[in-house]
């Protein structure tokens, strides 16, 4: 998906994100890199709710984005949460440590790694079922692995199911649970 429709839906998705991501990063004279995977799909439980849950693959493609900083790679995960959905999520499940679910998975919801200190950020690498490994550019990742979503699956999920997904994920950042 090209980055001005991750702009015109503003909100976007974990691969999404990271394409938009890498590219601007980029721009400033970042060196960065794609880090493909799959994550379960339980974890999506809840942000994915209904028909589209039902219709999901079991491993569902996830990326972040790794930046080199001080001669090693960091990797940046924790960026696809906006802030306000995170701390409704904590809201929600306020005595949850270890988490999997609404697209977060993480060893404790109450203070998941995702501030940027410098080190790498993840909210749902404790997700991750496999992985791809690092590839230049988002396009040499799709090239090789694709996407798990063909035919009527991957026009539904383009043109109904992305844009409900967004609707809940907007309808849980602006809960007060």
């Amino acid at each position: 998906m090209p980055a001005s429709r991750v702009l015109a839906d503003g909100i976007g998705q974990c691969n999404t994100k990271s394409t938009l991501l890498i590219a601007l990063l980029r721009a400033v004279g970042i060196p960065c890199r794609f880090h493909g995977f799959t994550i379960d799909k339980p974890l999506q439980k809840g942000a994915i709710t209904g028909l589209a849950y039902w219709l999901a693959p079991q491993r569902i493609i996830h990326s972040w984005v790794e930046v080199s900083l001080e001669g090693r790679w960091t990797a940046l995960e924790g960026f696809i949460l906006f802030a306000p959905y995170l701390a409704s999520l904590q809201r929600r499940f306020p005595q949850a440590r270890r988490f999997c679910g609404y697209g977060a998975a993480t060893p404790d919801m109450s203070v998941p790694g995702v501030e940027w200190r410098g080190q790498d950020t993840y909210i749902q690498k404790e997700g991750i079922a496999d992985d791809f490994g690092v590839f230049d550019s988002p396009d040499a990742f799709y090239a090789r692995h694709g996407s798990n979503l063909l035919g009527l699956k991957r026009w539904l999920y383009q043109r109904v199911i992305r844009h409900a997904m967004n609707r809940n994920v907007a309808r849980i950042r602006a809960s007060k649970w």
